[in-house]
């Protein structure tokens, strides 16, 4: 396997807007006497995000309810496990949850209760996505995977015409797909192509410890309550629709801010710079949606604030509402793109309407395949 082509960006920033807005958001947490990191609030949605997961499965060992509660109790842990993705895992793996980095660290082995690695997850989140988002072949996000396109610099196959008809179903397998094969199919890759950069004897104790990992989650998910007396078909049909609930609401609310119709694609040059300024970049491949809607803004841990994030992956998402304002404003000074759709159901049509037009463009490299 070859190693990862390696990107630079080159641009210069548009009337140096990124210098502005960070002084900006600088300025505005210190006279605020704000801290930039987690509050009361959001330690309080931590909480009620692990309870919405591991409640529900404690009742269902503990008092064995009929199938069809023991199957509401398993949907509401499939919401509380996407909960702790959104708005535990995720700022604690950005370094955004506390100032302390213990902190971090223990927090973000949440990943790990459910059952992902934290290791795999840092390169393709924060090196390979945050890097280089929507740059084919970089961003693993925008891979193709299986039967779904995302970029229009790969491959594209007479199947995905109907990806607008299965996309949503092959969300809802992504998480199961997470906790069984994807995290030893990126450790092999990340390693071959050296993304994963630690030596020999430190992979080993990595693998070992994802392995480890996969054990426990599976005998205490699956196990234990068949340990319990439950029967071995409600358990794993509980199982499965947690993991299809997390699924459909996860890969959903990430596809929504990247693979929408507003997003560009850009490619490296034959010396492999891209003709734009990182923060610039960051402006044109990403896109904002609902953040007026204080609910879904608090499930979604900050997620429909992608732009903000994607700026500022280090300041907790509670913020990023007062962020949003000054970027918003420094942006429309300084003529820069601020992509956003106003509402979930905008958001949703633009990806639809982007997977029906990816599902047909031909490869704008290749060919059709």
């Amino acid at each position: 396997m070859q190693k990862r082509q390696r990107v630079t960006f080159v641009g210069k920033d548009r009337n140096i807007f990124f210098k502005t807005l960070k002084q900006r958001v600088d300025r505005h947490f210190r006279d605020q006497g704000k801290t930039m990191h987690a509050n009361a609030a959001m330690v309080l949605k931590s909480v009620i995000m692990l309870a919405l997961y591991i409640v529900p499965f404690c009742v269902i060992i503990l008092m064995q309810p009929p199938l069809w509660l023991s199957l509401l109790l398993w949907f509401v842990m499939g919401v509380g496990m996407a909960g702790i993705g959104m708005a535990i895992m995720h700022d604690a793996n950005h370094g955004a949850y506390s100032s302390r980095p213990a902190v971090n660290k223990i927090l973000g082995f949440s990943l790990n209760l459910v059952g992902g690695s934290r290791h795999n997850w840092h390169l393709q989140h924060n090196i390979l996505h945050h890097t280089y988002t929507n740059i084919t072949h970089l961003d693993d996000d925008i891979e193709s995977k299986l039967i779904l396109r995302y970029s229009p610099h790969t491959r594209v196959r007479w199947y995905h015409k109907l990806q607008p008809f299965y996309a949503f179903i092959f969300y809802g397998i992504l998480t199961l797909y997470w906790v069984t094969l994807k995290d030893f199919v990126q450790f092999v890759r990340y390693t071959m192509d050296g993304v994963n950069p630690n030596s020999f004897g430190r992979n080993t104790v990595l693998l070992s410890g994802i392995i480890s990992l996969k054990i426990v989650y599976f005998f205490v998910f699956i196990g234990l309550p068949v340990l319990a007396g439950i029967a071995v078909s409600h358990v794993v049909a509980g199982f499965l629709l947690m993991h299809f609930v997390a699924g459909i609401i996860l890969t959903t609310v990430f596809q929504l801010a990247h693979s929408v119709d507003e997003t560009e694609f850009p490619l490296p040059d034959e010396e492999g710079k891209i003709q734009n300024a990182w923060a610039i970049h960051q402006m044109e491949t990403t896109v904002n949606f609902a953040r007026y809607n204080k609910l879904l803004s608090w499930y979604l841990g900050g997620l429909n604030f992608q732009v903000e994030h994607h700026l500022f992956p280090k300041i907790c998402h509670v913020h990023y509402p007062e962020v949003a304002e000054i970027a918003r404003k420094t942006a429309r000074e300084f003529d820069v793109t601020y992509n956003e759709h106003q509402t979930l159901g905008a958001a949703l049509k633009s990806h639809i309407h982007f997977m029906i037009r990816i599902g047909k463009l031909p490869d704008l490299n290749d060919g059709i395949g």
